[in-house]
This record gives structure tokens, C-alpha cells and sequence, in this order.
């Protein structure tokens, strides 16, 4: 099996595509992932359009793994945050499909989004995800620190509240 590939994504209709389908398919397996099941596709495309257009202005990378030809797992990494924190960056978005994981694919898009926010400047990186079901153990394993859990912070893709872990990295030193 070739090695997973990483690179920033911009905005073609393929790579959309490939994007919104990983966004059906991970709201319709329980992924907090800011939208409710079912996710219609025009909703998803909207969304990866929107956001692969503040990746054209600067404003974050979105990165992809590539199995081959085909985008199989993916982060953003926001770099656009208010005058005040020109220091940190926030990951969101982890989305690995479900044929994939388990395979190191999305420590490794966390490893090249750490990379990417020291060459950005960024020293501190921050990021949540979901008590339930969220990607914790992948978080802590990669030396993410929790700071604290917000109950009842988000509704679940198929209904029902869940709290959410806030994590923190420093990536780089201070000044």
C-alpha cells in the first residue's frame, strides 16, 4: 500500500465533493462536527466552499491525506483569530472516513497542522471536541493538554446534548 500523502487542499469540484461526502459520512456515524444528521450534500458543499474560499485569502489551511487519488481524511487549521492572539491557531474539522481510521492517518494530519502553525508563527494551538465520541485519546496521545469539559455544550448529530473537551498545545516557544 502506497504512504498517505498530505497536502493543502484548495477548492475544485472534486476535491469539494470528496469533502462533503467525508462530511455526510462522518455526521451519519455520530461525529460532532458543528452539523445535525442528515446532513444534506448542498449543505456540506456549502460549507467546504466557504471554507476553502478563507483558505485562498490566507485565513486557514485545509489539509487533506490522500489514499492514491482519493481524500480519505482531513483538518483545518484556522489561523485567522482576533487582533489579540496572533500567537495561537485553533484545529478544527477532524474527519477521517471510517474505512481509514484506527491507520495513524490523523495523527499524522496533526503532526503536518503543528508544522504548519510554527512556520505560520503560531506557538499555541487550541482545539475541542465532543465528550462523547470525541477523538480525546488521539488529542492526549499527541501531547494535548485538557483544560476543562463544558457540559451540555452541543447537541449530538442524531440528537441529545454533549459536553465538549477544550484542549491547548504549545508548539513553540513563547517570546
Amino acid at each position: 500500500m502506497p504512504p498517505i500523502r498530505i497536502a493543502a487542499l484548495s477548492d475544485t469540484p472534486a476535491i469539494r465533493a470528496a469533502l462533503s461526502g467525508m462530511l455526510i459520512e462522518t455526521v451519519a456515524h455520530g461525529g460532532s462536527v458543528s452539523f445535525m444528521h442528515p446532513l444534506a450534500e448542498h449543505e456540506a458543499n456549502e460549507f467546504w466552499q466557504s471554507s476553502l474560499a478563507a483558505a485562498a485569502r490566507g485565513e486557514r489551511i485545509v489539509l487533506g491525506a490522500f489514499d492514491g487519488d482519493d481524500v480519505v481524511a482531513t483538518v483545518t487549521l484556522q489561523l485567522k483569530l482576533p487582533p489579540n492572539q496572533p500567537h495561537r491557531a485553533e484545529i478544527a474539522k477532524m474527519m477521517t472516513r471510517v474505512s481509514h481510521r484506527k491507520r495513524g492517518i490523523a495523527a499524522a494530519l496533526l503532526r503536518a497542522a503543528e508544522s504548519l502553525a510554527r512556520r505560520h508563527g503560531r506557538s499555541m494551538l487550541v482545539l475541542d471536541t465532543a465528550v462523547d465520541g470525541g477523538a480525546s485519546q488521539l488529542y492526549e496521545g499527541l501531547g494535548f493538554q485538557l483544560t476543562g469539559i463544558i457540559p451540555d455544550y452541543a447537541l449530538k448529530p442524531h440528537g441529545g446534548l454533549t459536553g465538549t473537551k477544550i484542549y491547548w498545545k504549545r508548539v513553540a516557544p513563547t517570546e
